[in-house]
């Protein structure tokens, strides 16, 4: 806590941070934090997804402003429903014993609710862009007198096409703000923005996260969807103490994996965006103390999260991205203990898997799931460990005198298998596992792209694969099947290579139609 202390912050803040468990700041909270509490500049910070941005600008913003002005004295524009509940749950638990009524706005939500709230007055929004539009039409909220307004994972904004919705509203805000912008990456219009509306900002950037230790051991199985569950249960059963983060798409998936599980008699809690911040520590704290040894979590609720002896981090579903899948797996393999990171694939993953491997550099290689017979096999040399343990070390001076009646009246062999049956009938039961199907997935498959250039773009065959090959490095043998049309042209190159160009050609979109998407059959 002195390494938090350090940066200038309160004693109220640092109860806050002591009761969240937080023992030292990350790198970008380190450079942000004592720069917003001078509150002389603007801030540009290049960070990554789960590097502690919220807490970043969070802190110093909720030690800054007054308590009870009941007006709106700081915006936080974030690109997801999910997001603006995570981070306005977040900010709520780090204010302490501080007055503030801090509100996540979105889409979906009851207006009415909102507009009522509002009315009561709010110090801190957090909301999406069409929304937070939505209340400046009506007038019911005024951002004339903010303090702050902070652009957080301003990339997925753009990404997300609200980079002109982002413009309107900081046109509504006062010039004597101070604005916050983080991004994991810099595109030119993103730049562009720093620069027509920051005055005198300084940037801030942390690096890339190493994608894991040497003690992660990747590994990925391939799954039709409905083999996923059963599969799961095989590599928990197996394991002797399996200590594990599971990774859902979305929160529906985590809650009904998380149910599965437990009817299925595992301890296992879901944790997503929906879940309120009191209930979410309750929930850490009992993983942390390994009396629940197995989490179900969203991408975005697993922020924050620093768990040091995982066993495994298992993705259920294949995440969207490189960054995601290297966030997540870098949570095994800590403090010298070895740590596995198991992945899913169906086959509308693999090519997804490609990309991961490419961008990210890593090696997953390829396993076969453990058979039924050798999760049982795993069991009953388990049961024979416990038990031999139990002769050992442990005074069994009470059951003596029962067992030698057992065996006047009947065989030792008969007796030990009728106390081992009486006792294991269940977890022994191969019935209790289903099959599951091999399938097998074309590695070499090509796929079909649509790119939206063609003759009156000057494009001919030869011009078109020197454009691809300078725009997404990919080489011209592997770019087959060419067809060039008045307005557009269509091209086939393998999986691998379609991953690539798809992502590097969303990535240059500034928010509009990407030139080369997947071709619709």
């Amino acid at each position: 806590m002195e390494k938090f202390k350090a940066l200038g912050l309160s004693e109220n803040t640092l109860r806050a941070l002591e009761k969240k468990g937080f023992e030292e700041p990350t790198p970008i909270q380190q450079k942000t934090i004592p720069i917003l509490l001078r509150g002389e500049v603007d801030i540009i910070g290049q960070a990554q997804t789960g590097t502690g941005k919220t807490a970043a600008f969070g802190l110093p913003i909720l030690e800054r402003i007054p308590e009870k002005s009941k007006a709106v004295q700081a915006l936080i524009l974030v690109p997801t429903r999910e997001l603006a509940i995570q981070v306005s749950d977040e900010l709520n638990s780090l204010k302490g014993a501080k007055v503030l009524q801090i509100m996540p706005i979105y889409g979906g939500q009851s207006m009415e609710e909102q507009l009522r709230r509002l009315r009561k007055g709010i110090d801190i929004v957090v909301g999406t862009p069409g929304r937070i539009l939505d209340h400046l039409r009506r007038k019911s909220l005024h951002l004339g007198n903010i303090s702050y307004l902070v652009l957080d994972e301003a990339d997925e904004m753009l990404n997300m096409g609200f980079i002109d919705d982002v413009e309107e509203i900081i046109k509504n805000t006062n010039a004597q703000k101070r604005m916050l912008l983080f991004s994991a990456t810099m595109p030119g219009k993103i730049i562009h923005i720093a620069e027509k509306y920051m005055q005198n900002y300084e940037m801030i950037g942390v690096k890339k996260e190493q994608l894991t230790t040497n003690l992660t051991d990747q590994i990925y199985f391939e799954v039709a969807p409905s083999d996923k569950f059963d599969a799961l249960c095989r590599i928990i059963d197996i394991e002797h103490e399996f200590y594990g983060l599971i990774f859902c798409r979305t929160k529906i998936d985590v809650d009904n994996l998380a149910n599965k599980l437990i009817e299925r008699g595992y301890d296992a809690e879901a944790l997503h965006g929906d879940i309120s911040q009191n209930q979410r520590e309750i929930i850490l704290s009992k993983f942390r103390k390994q009396r629940i040894n197995i989490l179900v979590a969203t991408d975005v609720a697993a922020r924050g999260i620093d768990i040091q002896n995982l066993t495994h981090v298992i993705n259920y579903s294949l995440p969207q991205d490189p960054e995601s899948y290297i966030h997540r797996i870098g949570r095994t393999g800590r403090a010298g203990k070895e740590g596995t990171a198991i992945t899913f694939v169906t086959h509308d993953e693999y090519r997804r898997l490609v990309l991961i491997k490419k961008i990210a550099k890593t090696d997953i290689r390829k396993e076969k799931l453990p058979r039924i017979e050798d999760v049982i096999r795993q069991k009953k040399s388990r049961i024979k460990a416990e038990i031999s343990q139990i002769i050992t070390a442990e005074d069994m001076n009470g059951y003596v005198e029962l067992a030698q009646e057992m065996l006047k009246e009947n065989e030792a062999e008969k007796v030990l298998a009728a106390l081992l049956k009486h006792t294991f009938q269940d977890e022994l039961d191969e019935s209790n596992y289903n099959e599951i199907r091999d399938i097998s997935i074309d590695r070499k498959g090509t796929t079909r792209l649509f790119v939206a250039l063609g003759k009156i773009d000057g494009m001919t065959p030869k011009k078109l694969i020197t454009f691809i090959k300078q725009q997404a490095k990919v080489h011209s043998e592997k770019i087959k099947d060419i067809q060039i049309f008045d307005k557009f042209s269509f091209v086939t190159v393998p999986f691998e290579e379609a991953e690539i160009m798809l992502n590097i050609f969303k990535k240059k979109t500034g928010g509009k139609r990407p030139i080369v998407e997947r071709a619709k059959r």
